[in-house]
C-alpha cells in the first residue's frame, strides 16, 4: 500500500562514489563541434551558451526548446540553430509542445502560446494568444464572485495566475494542458479554445511539478514537501479534479515528478538528493522504493524508455535504468556541467540500429548557461563496470 505521510529516508552522503563523466565536456566557452556518430555513448557536445540561466528544455519533432532568464526561446534542428522568438517580459520557467503550437510559462505568471508556421518561412514562430485570454479575464473581472483572495488585501480573478508559472504538462488525448504555479494552485485549460476549466488550491506551497499520468491521474510535487495524485472527472464540458492521495509528505522540497507510462510508474526528485518511486497497483499507488545517486537536491526528472534521469545541484545526470522487478541500475553518470542541472528532455535517437540495445539523445539545461547534449544506450553497463573498466 501507499505510505501515506511518510518520509523520504534521510542519507546524509547518499553518494559514496562519483565517476568521472564519460567522454570530457570540452573547452569553457562551450563552442565544440558536435559528434553525431551512431555508434557513440556519452557527450556529444555543447549546442548553445545562453545569455542568461536555461530553465527549460522541451523536444519535438525534430526540434529542441530551450528557455531561459534572458526571455529568449531558441529552436534548434538538427543541433544546430534553426529559429528563436521573444516574448515581451517574464523567464522562461516551463516549455511543453503539441503539435504544431508551443507553450511557454513565464515568470510573470503567464502562459504563452506559439505557432510553428514552417521551415520555409522567414519568421517560424509566431505568437497567437496568452492565458488567460484577455476576453476571460475581462467576463470573468466583471462578477466579483469570480475573485479569489491570494493575499491579505489581494484579490484576483481566479483564472489567473498571480505568480510564477513553475511547469506545464499536456494531456494530447484530452486535449488539455496544466499549468503549475508558485501561487500553489493547479489550472486546467482547454486547448481547443483556451478557456480555464478549473482552478485547484493543490499545495501548502509552490507547485514545482506537474504531469500527466495514466488511468486518468495527474501527480504535483510541492516545495511543501508533498506529492500528491489527483483524479480527472468530466463533468459535462468541463473537468473536476479529486485528490485520491498524498503519496509523499517529507521536509525536503519536491522539485520534479515524472511518469514512466509503460511501468505504470511515478518518479519524484527532491532537495534531499533522493528519487523516490511508485508503481501502479490496480486502484491505488504502492511506494516502491528510493534512487539514491546524487550528493546534492536533485532538481529535474525525464524518462525515455526503460531509462531515469536525474539532474542535480551538484552538476551531475544520474542515468538510471529500470530493470525486471522494479529494479534499478545507475548505468552513468553524465558530468561536465559547472553549475546545477536544472532541465531535461529526451528524445529517441532515430540513428541507433537494433531495437534491444535502444539508445537516447538527452539534453541538460544548467544554470552554467549552457546546454549540453548526450547519448546514453538502455544496455549501457552499470557504474561499477565502468570504473573497472577504466582502471584496466
Amino acid at each position: 500500500m501507499s505510505p501515506l505521510a511518510q518520509p523520504s529516508p534521510y542519507i546524509n552522503s547518499p553518494w559514496i562514489h562519483q565517476p568521472a563523466g564519460l567522454l570530457p565536456p570540452g573547452d569553457e566557452d562551450g563552442e565544440q563541434e558536435i559528434d553525431v556518430s551512431p555508434d557513440k555513448c556519452g557527450f556529444m557536445g555543447s549546442i548553445s551558451r545562453e545569455e542568461g540561466h536555461v530553465y527549460s528544455l522541451a523536444a519535438s519533432g525534430g526540434l529542441l526548446y530551450t528557455g531561459s532568464d534572458s526571455k529568449n526561446i531558441r529552436v534548434w534542428k538538427n543541433l544546430q540553430e534553426f529559429s528563436g522568438f521573444k516574448s515581451r517580459s517574464g523567464l522562461v520557467k516551463a516549455v511543453v509542445v503539441l503539435g504544431d503550437k508551443v507553450f511557454t510559462g513565464h515568470q510573470d505568471g503567464k502562459i504563452r502560446i506559439w505557432r510553428f508556421l514552417g521551415a520555409d518561412r522567414r519568421n517560424r514562430h509566431k505568437f497567437v494568444g496568452s492565458l488567460p485570454t484577455t476576453r476571460e479575464l475581462v467576463a470573468k473581472s466583471i462578477n466579483r464572485k469570480n475573485y479569489v483572495e491570494v493575499r491579505r488585501n489581494r484579490n484576483v480573478p481566479w483564472v489567473k495566475h498571480y505568480d510564477a508559472i513553475s511547469c506545464l504538462s499536456i494531456d494530447a488525448e484530452q486535449g488539455l494542458l496544466y499549468s503549475g504555479s508558485w501561487d500553489k494552485t493547479l489550472k486546467v485549460w482547454r486547448i481547443s479554445d483556451s478557456k480555464c476549466l478549473e482552478s485547484i488550491q493543490a499545495h501548502d506551497d509552490a507547485v514545482n511539478s506537474v504531469v500527466v499520468g495514466f488511468d486518468g491521474l495527474v501527480f504535483t510535487g510541492s516545495a511543501d514537501g508533498s506529492v500528491k495524485a489527483w483524479r480527472r472527472e468530466l463533468v459535462g464540458k468541463s473537468t473536476q479534479h479529486v485528490l485520491v492521495d498524498t503519496l509523499l509528505k517529507q521536509d525536503h522540497a519536491v522539485n520534479s515528478v515524472v511518469v514512466m507510462h509503460s511501468a505504470g510508474a511515478l518518479y519524484a526528485g527532491s532537495s534531499g538528493g533522493l528519487v523516490n518511486f511508485w508503481e501502479r497497483e490496480k486502484h491505488f499507488m504502492s511506494y516502491g522504493g528510493v534512487l539514491r545517486g546524487h550528493k546534492l537536491a536533485v532538481l529535474c526528472l525525464a524518462v525515455g524508455g526503460n531509462l531515469v534521469l536525474s539532474g542535480s545541484a551538484d552538476n551531475s545526470i544520474c542515468v538510471w535504468r529500470r530493470d525486471d522487478g522494479a529494479d534499478h541500475t545507475c548505468v552513468a553518470v553524465l558530468t561536465g556541467h559547472s553549475g546545477p542541472v536544472k532541465c531535461l528532455a529526451v528524445e529517441k535517437d532515430e540513428a541507433a540500429g537494433e531495437e534491444s540495445d535502444q539508445r537516447w539523445i538527452v539534453y541538460s539545461g544548467s544554470l552554467d548557461k549552457s546546454v549540453k547534449v548526450w547519448r546514453v544506450a538502455e544496455r549501457g553497463q552499470s557504474v561499477k563496470e565502468l570504473e573497472e573498466d577504466g582502471e584496466e
